[in-house]
């Protein structure tokens, strides 16, 4: 048996990608809310410095991973235009559900599917961009969907990877107490579901730091990396250039 981490706990691997996908089976319908109410609407202000650095072109190729209610896809859709191509992806179908209604209410109809970013479904060298927004931190293989999401990128494609990361150390108590006292009980209280909010805290605190993850794209075939830290190390933005 080949063991990894579900927060702070050890679990098989196999057992992992079904406990994950039991947390977002059971936040997708209050996701977008707990989002404002946890972030204090900052979770917006990232994502749309996200979309300023994709600067996606029209006619661009777009693979969004892990897109969920799919904010980031609508955004890059608007980007690349009609004769562009945005495709929203997430391995749980409960979000991807949530995120199609999202775009149709939206007027946006995008090639929409249910596949793991270990196993991308595409065509080597087939994108321009490829995003993954507070995603890449529940995949039990990193180094690999990092290679896979390499494999699907155009020679000079980018790679951005939105995530939570390490705080500056001035706040990382005040941080700390927020993420394991606050977090779960406005789960509890918004979608009736503290132990999801509390496994985010905790996967937060297993996902690697800014300067490793850096050095964990390279390995993966991003020849040059860099990381744009955000409210103080809440979240960084990390973009790789592919060879």
């Amino acid at each position: 048996m080949t063991s990894t981490h579900f927060g702070f706990e050890s679990v098989d691997e196999a057992e992992k990608a079904q406990r994950v996908r039991g947390v977002f089976d059971s936040v997708a319908p209050r996701y977008d809310v707990m989002n404002d109410l946890m972030s204090m609407g900052l979770h917006r202000v990232w994502k749309a410095f996200t979309v300023g650095v994709a600067n996606i072109r029209p006619g661009a190729r777009v693979l969004d991973i892990a897109g969920g209610t799919g904010d980031l896809a609508l955004a890059f859709a608007r980007k690349a235009g009609p004769s562009g191509q945005v495709v929203h992806t997430d391995i749980n179908e409960a979000m991807l559900k949530v995120g199609r209604d999202r775009l149709l209410d939206a007027g946006v109809a995008l090639p929409t599917l249910v596949c793991d970013a270990e196993k991308l479904p595409f065509a080597d060298q087939h994108f321009d961009v490829v995003s993954v927004a507070f995603g890449l931190r529940n995949m039990t293989h990193k180094d690999v969907a990092l290679a896979e999401m390499n494999r699907v990128l155009k020679p000079g494609g980018r790679l951005l990877v939105l995530e939570f990361s390490q705080v500056a150390k001035p706040v990382r108590a005040a941080y700390d107490w927020y993420s394991f006292n606050v977090l779960p009980r406005l789960g509890q209280m918004v979608a009736g579901d503290a132990s999801s909010y509390r496994y985010l805290a905790e996967s937060i605190r297993m996902h690697p730091a800014q300067d490793e993850l850096k050095a964990l794209m390279k390995q993966c075939g991003f020849g040059h990396v860099d990381y744009h830290n955000l409210t103080g190390g809440v979240v960084a933005l990390h973009v790789g250039i592919r060879c």
